[in-house]
């Protein structure tokens, strides 16, 4: 069963997990029609596939270390730090330890895009 979204003006901790990270899961903590929030939780040297999204999106480490690799570079994020991605920008992420980012994505109408074929989505399950 899905964890229910936060609502509108609720306020959610986004805070560090510490010692619980290794056994924490991603989780889309908020979706509306144009905006959605997701923890994802990366375990050391899995990467997730390559991907994108229809609108520009940001990659906000929360704690770890974390690449977002690009075909032009990348861009190796520590707790505190986001870049901002361009719309339809190809990109994946690689995690050199156990991490947790905030990704922030605008929607168009409750959706992301394609992002590149249904086995490429960004959003957890």
């Amino acid at each position: 069963m899905a964890l229910p979204h936060a609502q509108l003006l609720d306020v959610i901790g986004v805070g560090p997990l510490g010692s619980s990270l290794h056994d924490a899961v991603s989780t889309s903590l908020l979706k509306t029609r144009r905006l959605q929030l997701l923890h994802l939780v990366l375990p050391a040297h899995r990467d997730q596939p390559e991907h994108d999204v229809d609108d520009e999106c940001t990659v906000h480490c929360l704690e770890g270390d974390v690449e977002v690799r690009m075909p032009g570079g990348t861009r190796r994020l520590g707790p505190n730090q986001l870049v901002v991605l361009p719309a339809r920008q190809r990109h994946s992420l690689s995690a050199r330890v156990d991490s947790a980012v905030l990704v922030t994505l605008l929607l168009r109408d409750g959706d992301a895009g394609d992002g590149g074929g249904a086995g490429n989505r960004l959003q957890p399950g």
